[in-house]
């Protein structure tokens, strides 16, 4: 992952220093950002492989402009991790909910933010090339990394493309939320259980088009998880 650019988004220059030291060290180009503005355009001018974004930052939050990064094209599938000192589940949830690829709470170590940062550029890499998957009118290509439906492209996030992918090539099994974290986002990986619910909605709402609710094809297993199944376009 050497020669990978990271944008450190803190208004505390001592916690952009440690962090930037930290990365630098492992190999990262790392950039730097005070504050909402100065991000964004950092953002559209470098286009960094992954964004560290405080939440608590003067006039616009991290929260509002992770907002803004997903509604923009160039920025929408940027991988982000939140850092806050916001530790309560809900709060989670809702850093999840907006977009966010993880969410590290302070304080935290060096080695927990690289572990989650090399966690996170491995799930929004380019998988390999292989044939393209299709089910009742909906495509995933590994080749273009984009996913069609009717013919019509749909966006949606790194993550949720990898829970796509493995959906698409493990049909008709249910599987837990454990079996899913250790899929798709790695055996040596923390996330709670509950991320997978978060990552589900959000896969199903990108999938829900004018044409088709393609989300129906991922059901949920009562007590145990979910499944995807072509019968449920039925």
């Amino acid at each position: 992952m050497a020669n990978r650019s990271i944008l450190i988004v803190d208004d505390e220059s001592a916690i952009r220093e440690m962090i930037r030291i930290g990365l630098e060290m492992a190999g990262f180009n790392c950039m730097e950002a005070t504050d909402a503005q100065d991000a964004y355009g950092q953002i559209l001018d470098n286009r960094p492989d992954l964004i560290l974004l405080d939440w608590m930052m003067p006039n616009t939050s991290g929260l509002e402009l992770l907002r803004r990064l997903r509604r923009d094209d160039v920025s929408r599938n940027i991988p982000v991790i939140m850092l806050t000192a916001k530790d309560d589940e809900d709060n989670r949830i809702q850093g999840l909910d907006v977009g966010a690829d993880d969410y590290v709470t302070k304080p935290f170590s060096s080695r927990e933010l690289l572990a989650r940062i090399k966690a996170v550029l491995r799930r929004s890499a380019d998988p390999e090339e292989g044939d393209a998957v299709e089910v009742n009118g909906l495509v995933l290509d590994p080749v273009s990394h984009r996913v069609f439906a009717d013919t019509k492209p749909i966006d949606m996030g790194p993550t949720e493309y990898k829970l796509l992918k493995f959906f698409m090539t493990h049909q008709e099994r249910a599987y837990s939320r454990g079996q899913l974290l250790d899929q798709v986002w790695g055996s040596n990986v923390y996330v709670e259980e509950r991320t997978v619910d978060v990552h589900i909605r959000r896969l199903r709402k990108a999938l829900a088009t004018d044409m088709r609710d393609y989300g129906a094809l991922i059901q949920t297993v009562r007590g145990t998880g979910y499944r995807f199944s072509a019968a449920g376009l039925d």
